[in-house]
């Protein structure tokens, strides 16, 4: 960037018609500046620094879910915020992920601009190349302010994205006992 982040913003402010030089707006420039980075600070991540060896010999062949994992990320068409839930499972094959390393491959991911189709694949992509597992099942859940604050601003609106790999593609068995135990019955 030929600016920093900070100029930039104050040159959206300028642009809005905002004066950055009032009171109320004098250190807005380097918090937006900040706020972003720290918004997007998922580009600086990478899945191995992630994981950082959190692999453990397990003989459990099981679905190993975990639920409702929290998620902030900015829609990379409007830059606003979508807010939601994950739902990751795994069928391991001899090795299990540590439990925190699920929740934070999500928000690796999350924490980069995004669509949420795109969020889904790359969490269960992550998920199967770290684990090796048998099948890898993810849904998201979210609500997206670019829908809610404008355009049709429908409030209510919740987009559900789901990947399926290995097993949970292939058996509905194992597809519905996952949905099941989030609380889809499909």
């Amino acid at each position: 960037m030929s600016q920093p982040l900070s100029q930039q913003y104050r040159e959206i402010l300028v642009g809005l018609g905002e004066n950055p030089e009032r009171e109320g707006l004098l250190d807005t420039p380097k918090r937006a500046a900040k706020a972003m980075q720290y918004l997007c600070h998922g580009y600086q991540q990478s899945l191995e620094e992630i994981v950082n060896g959190a692999l453990f010999e397990s003989d459990n062949d099981e679905m190993v879910i975990v639920k409702d994992i929290e998620l902030y990320s900015l829609c990379e068409h409007h830059l606003l915020p979508f807010i939601g839930k994950a739902h990751v499972a795994y069928i391991p094959t001899g090795k299990v992920l540590g439990l925190s390393k699920v929740a934070r491959i999500v928000d690796m991911y999350a924490r980069r601009l995004q669509i949420q189709e795109n969020l889904t694949k790359q969490i269960a992509d992550a998920i199967q190349q770290v684990t090796n597992a048998a099948g890898v099942a993810v849904v998201i859940e979210a609500k997206h302010m670019c829908m809610m604050m404008r355009g049709v601003e429908k409030q209510n609106s919740v987009m559900s994205s789901s990947v399926m790999l290995g097993a949970f593609r292939e058996s509905c068995n194992t597809r519905h006992e996952f949905l099941q135990l989030i609380g889809r019955n499909n």
